[in-house]
């Protein structure tokens, strides 16, 4: 199951970026010094997994990385994090061995976030100091409204450092905190014997570069590369983002270069080099959490599946058997998921639909009834009165087969699809399907759930009792991407498939947790997709009037931000 990457409620509240840096690594190698990468781990039900890496910085004991990691952020969780420090032989190597390990820390991400800076020494095994050695790692929170700038930067006519070829030149951007202290924003790629470099444009978050601040000083420096880390300096420049923006209309912004040495001795000295911004394009990002408060509505709908497999509902071992003391596993799924889904709905009325069953007054065998047996009034009143109606729909359906939810699907689907005319961010849908056992229509579930996913919608399909449910992992893409029997594949991932079984000793709250996990990016990534913002529209960090004149860009805050 993918889930957020340190798992997560239906809301992440908080994106979270950390930079880190070291000191006083150890030295491993003979002949020149360590070249050091981070690994940053996550703990997950015990187990620690990679969840990214940095850049490795050649023959360098004090290194600042460029790479920064994005988490998502829960209060209400103690997220372990582990950050191990290796050299790394070579440019493909991956391989982390017990000799090449320079140290490593753990703590919570709470803490780092407490503390916004966080300094700790290294340890080797066994709980042994590594030296002096110790690791930074600064963390700021990117808030949903945040935006990101995409930057494209050359430079011309820059000093030859090199005897035999021309420079290799590369350019680094620092931002200048309140207490004076740089903070690495951004490394460029070193362009390779070069004295006009084009470097690739970069993206990053407005709160990393500027804090939001557009007259916050940004010092960016220009150095000729070197494999031994012995970087020659070209020159420097100091920018704010407010220059930045005065790009337009065909003109670039341009700054001097300046080597302050060469300054104070050559008298004819003008630079050594220019620097160039040559475009600017500012994206917004928007949060799933800026499409709730601006008003979007989350409709939820049940289905029940109830073939005959279930077993006779006044047989104690059915699935379906009301036990006055203790709710059904369908009850307990159908609470654990609708209980937190009806925070997201102010009318608090939720529709629920039956498949599978002979139902009255003809007896055939339908595949989307209301289990109300009101057709043209499909909602409840709250879950309490889809628990209702679902006990009373009992002893007048007769369980029967097979087990299609293809018509469930296509139906919810075409029911978004025709709000889909509105092209507001009003009204989103998840579909929660229980059953019992694999679907007997695979071919017209994978049909009906690459269609839907190109409307408002997401589906979460919990396996109730102990079937073989192998099958219906094809349906969540985790493992892969999902296709329709014709090979199209799904537009998004929006189905999550989870056994109840798994859940059985644990709270209601963690099988919610688990299914509407990954809810919250599905909803972005669906009125992203479509350029849809959030109603009313979100003000930007700090509403600065010259961000508002700037051609945006909406984008989704989902994954990491480069």
């Amino acid at each position: 199951l993918s889930g957020a990457a340190l798992g997560g409620p239906v809301a992440c509240v908080s994106k979270v970026e950390l930079r880190v840096a070291c000191k006083a690594l150890l030295d491993r190698d003979t002949l020149n010094k360590s070249d050091p990468c981070v690994i940053l781990m996550v703990q997950n039900q015990g187990q620690w997994t990679e969840l990214d890496r940095t850049e490795v910085i050649k023959s360098n004991l004090h290194p600042v990385f460029a790479k920064v990691f994005t988490l998502d952020y829960y209060f209400e969780e103690a997220q372990k994090l582990r950050f191990e420090v290796y050299d790394i032989h070579g440019t493909h190597s991956i391989g982390t061995r017990d000799d090449d390990f320079l140290g490593g820390v753990e703590c919570t991400l709470g803490q780092i976030v407490a503390q916004k800076k966080m300094v700790k020494p290294l340890f080797l095994k066994y709980a042994k100091y590594a030296g002096k050695s110790a690791i930074t790692v600064h963390a700021e929170e990117i808030s949903g409204n945040n935006g990101y700038v995409e930057l494209f930067f050359c430079a011309k006519k820059l000093d030859d450092k090199d005897l035999f070829s021309k420079s290799d030149p590369f350019l680094e951007i620092y931002r200048i905190n309140d207490d004076g202290t740089e903070q690495l924003v951004h490394r460029t790629e070193v362009i390779k014997n070069n004295l006009n470099p084009v470097w690739e444009p970069f993206k990053v978050s407005l709160i990393s570069l500027c804090s939001c601040d557009e007259d916050r000083k940004l010092k960016c420096l220009v150095w000729d590369y070197d494999s031994r880390g012995k970087h020659d300096f070209i020159g420097e420049f100091y920018a704010t983002f407010r220059e930045m923006q005065k790009i337009g209309g065909g003109s670039k912004v341009t700054w001097d270069c300046m080597n302050p040495k060469y300054k104070l001795k050559k008298k004819n000295y003008k630079n050594s080099g220019v620097v160039i911004l040559s475009d600017l394009k500012l994206h917004r990002v928007y949060s799933f959490l800026d499409y709730i408060m601006g008003g979007c509505q989350i409709h939820f709908t049940v289905a029940i599946d109830f073939t005959a497999s279930n077993g006779d509902p006044r047989n104690s071992c059915s699935l379906h058997y009301i036990n006055p003391y203790q709710p059904n596993e369908y009850l307990k799924a159908l609470i654990a998921v609708g209980e937190i889904c009806q925070d997201y709905d102010s009318d608090k009325r939720f529709s629920a639909l039956g498949f599978g069953a002979r139902i009255p007054p003809n007896y055939e065998v339908s595949h989307d009834f209301a289990i109300n047996f009101n057709p043209e009034d499909d909602e409840c009143e709250e879950i309490q009165g889809v628990v209702e109606a679902y006990q009373n729909c009992l002893p007048k359906i007769q369980l029967y087969g097979p087990t299609n939810v293809s018509p469930i699907i296509s139906r919810i689907a075409k029911l978004s699809a025709g709000e889909e005319t509105i092209k507001d961010a009003s009204r989103y849908h998840i579909l929660l399907i229980l059953t019992d056992g694999v679907v007997t229509d695979m071919a017209d579930t994978r049909e009906a759930i690459v269609r839907a996913s190109y409307q408002p919608l997401s589906i979460i399909i919990v396996g109730v009792g102990n079937a073989d449910f192998t099958d219906m992992q094809i349906l969540d893409g985790d493992d892969g991407v999902l296709r329709s029997p014709k090979g199209e594949p799904v537009l998004r991932d929006i189905v999550q498939f989870v056994p109840f079984r798994d859940f059985k000793t644990a709270s209601p709250a963690a099988l919610a947790k688990c299914v509407l996990a990954e809810v919250p990016n599905q909803v972005v990534e669906y009125y992203s997709h479509k350029a849809i913002c959030p109603m009313p529209p979100v003000p930007s960090c700090d509403s600065p009037t010259s961000l508002a004149n700037t051609p945006t860009e909406s984008l989704p805050a989902v994954g990491t931000t480069a």
